[in-house]
């Protein structure tokens, strides 16, 4: 159930929400979790956000980006510096928001681990949904390396057993994983839909194509399948917004900030 202030209540029936976030407001509503909001900006902003997320993981999958693990990671050393164990260091002087995008638009240059998509999906969102100079100066240090980020993005754990959402994060364990390839002990897949998940290195599967992919990768002769955790993981949507500035955004609709 969605919790708002009585005459935001009435206003959410006034939006013209596009599908996803349709999707997302209906789910919640039918939900016996509460999720209670400060105000429509505040629900509106998680929606878009959650929007860009989704669009974001297509984005980065359809890139050109490669798999690969952080022994043979690769970059574009005009906007980062690949450091001894495999991660992307900002390089000094760049704007961050250039270099995040620069891996969506030159995605063969690239090539790093499931856990580092995850992440830099999220952060591009986070490019795209808040203004540029606010996303420059809040995310000023990046270093992309398995699941370092921002303490800015502010991941939050849930459960997907109280409800799941697209741009929910998740981890498919592979228990008895071939010892030879530890990079697929596991794989993180972003929610794009019912049962459609993204995930750097299998591409766009549902649950159980993914654990399919990952079953075929454990040791040789093994009957002990990979399976889906039960938490998910996503960005403390209020806290970013209120690195936002003036407004949150969606579709065609402009909603004013409220002080929070």
């Amino acid at each position: 159930m969605i919790v708002l202030p009585p005459g935001d209540r009435i206003r959410l029936g006034q939006v013209a929400l596009p599908e996803l976030g349709r999707s997302i407001v209906q789910a919640k509503e039918a939900s016996p979790v509460t999720y209670a909001y400060v105000s429509l900006e505040a629900l509106l902003f998680e929606l878009d956000l959650r929007s860009r997320i989704v669009e974001s993981a297509r984005a980065l999958y359809a890139s050109g980006v490669k798999f690969a693990t952080y022994t043979n990671s690769r970059c574009n050393e005009a906007y980062w510096l690949r450091t001894a164990e495999g991660g992307f260091r900002l390089r000094s002087g760049v704007a961050s928001a250039d270099a995040i995008r620069d891996i969506f638009v030159n995605g063969s240059l690239y090539a790093f681990e499931c856990s580092m998509a995850m992440v830099l999906v999220v952060y591009r969102a986070v490019s795209e949904q808040i203004p540029r100079s606010a996303f420059n100066t809040y995310f000023n240090n990046l270093y992309l390396y398995d699941w370092q980020y921002d303490s800015d993005l502010g991941f939050i754990k849930g459960s997907r057993m109280l409800g799941a959402y697209p741009g929910d994060i998740f981890y498919f364990k592979n228990p008895d994983h071939n010892p030879a390839t530890p990079e697929w002990q596991g794989e993180n897949g972003i929610m794009l839909g019912p049962d459609q998940f993204y995930g750097h290195g299998v591409g766009i599967r549902s649950s159980a194509g993914i654990i399919e992919a990952l079953n075929r990768r454990r040791r040789p002769g093994s009957t002990v399948s990979a399976y889906m955790l039960d938490d998910v993981v996503y960005p403390n949507f209020e806290h970013i917004r209120s690195l936002s500035g003036v407004f949150a955004r969606i579709g065609s609709c402009v909603y004013r900030k409220n002080a929070v």
